[in-house]
């Protein structure tokens, strides 16, 4: 059955969020709970927390990939993992595919798993042949799912009222099978919030997150904020270009699309007091450059200029 479009969608979620820095056993950790579309309880919005520090001895491995001529080549790091990253070099949009993830049924905890299990998988696809193509190292986020948020992690608890988190530490995507995801069957709000996790997994493979994590460190409020919204503004974008190569078979289309954008510019911000992801129109901005490229060639955040990521 045919999902329903976007502006007939009451609980649109998009992966705009509150960061809140945290030391935790001498851990940086961000807290990004997701804000709303249209009808949805912002006290039940999803969620999504990441962790900033080195990976853990346990972490999954990723060795460098290979260059087209057989070289291997070390990715960038520091400040250049996140403005000259060859990520953003590697011409055309993200690599078609379809993206067969079904649908969701109101209610069925198996279906929502099922579907969530599927579009990390078309994640998954795409993202190994860009970061190849790019010469960086790639390895798949693990995926844990829970019927509980009294799970710990090593960044830390689950964060108050988050449908899931990205744990960087231990690269894995915690995904809760809880009461409110249950009631929201549109299958196109489940695949941007994983979008954006796994947006976060790209950064940190890109060596984005660890860039991030040393600079806001010691650094002042108003430093930790602009380093903020640079790193969400790219998950959005980062998000959205998947989005664009997956819309045929999540019924997107372009009118939907266009209604998310409008209400983002208006409402984006309303939640997030601090400033910590952009007013709306800058999160507009940044989806809308994802969608419409397609690639992450458009989702340099960390040199566009101040009023693109105020």
């Amino acid at each position: 059955m045919r999902t329903p479009p976007f502006r007939q969608q009451p609980s649109l979620i998009t992966a705009i969020t509150t960061l809140l820095l945290l030391v935790i056993v001498g851990t940086v950790s961000a807290c990004a709970p997701f804000a709303p579309f249209p009808g949805a309880n912002p006290a039940t919005a999803a969620s999504a927390t990441t962790n900033l520090d080195t990976p853990a001895a346990d972490s999954p491995a990723a060795s460098p990939s290979p260059t087209p001529g057989g070289a291997r080549r070390e990715p960038p790091v520091g400040r250049a993992a996140a403005t000259t990253s060859p990520l953003y070099r590697v011409r055309g949009t993200l690599p078609p595919s379809r993206c067969a993830a079904g649908g969701i049924q109101e209610g069925s905890a198996s279906s929502y798993r099922q579907f969530m299990t599927r579009i990390t998988r078309c994640l998954d696809r795409m993202w190994r042949a860009r970061l190849t193509a790019a010469g960086l190292p790639f390895s798949r986020p693990s995926l844990r799912f829970t019927t509980t948020t009294r799970v710990s992690s090593p960044c830390g608890r689950w964060p108050a009222k988050a449908a899931g988190f990205y744990c960087s530490t231990n690269r894995t995507i915690y995904i809760g099978i809880l009461r409110d995801a249950l009631r929201n069957p549109y299958p196109i709000n489940h695949a941007q919030f994983m979008a954006h996790e796994y947006g976060h997994h790209v950064q940190k493979l890109m060596g984005v997150m660890d860039y991030y994590g040393r600079s806001v460190w010691n650094a002042g409020p108003s430093t930790k904020l602009a380093f903020s919204r640079r790193l969400e503004l790219q998950a959005d974008c980062l998000g959205s270009a998947f989005l664009r190569q997956v819309s045929t078979d999540l019924a997107v289309e372009r009118a939907d699309w266009d209604s998310i954008i409008e209400w983002v510019t208006v409402n984006g911000h309303k939640n997030w007091l601090r400033n910590d992801h952009g007013r709306g129109r800058s999160q507009a901005y940044w989806m809308q450059r994802g969608f419409t490229v397609g690639s992450p060639s458009a989702c340099n955040t960390w040199t566009a200029p101040a009023n693109r990521v105020s």
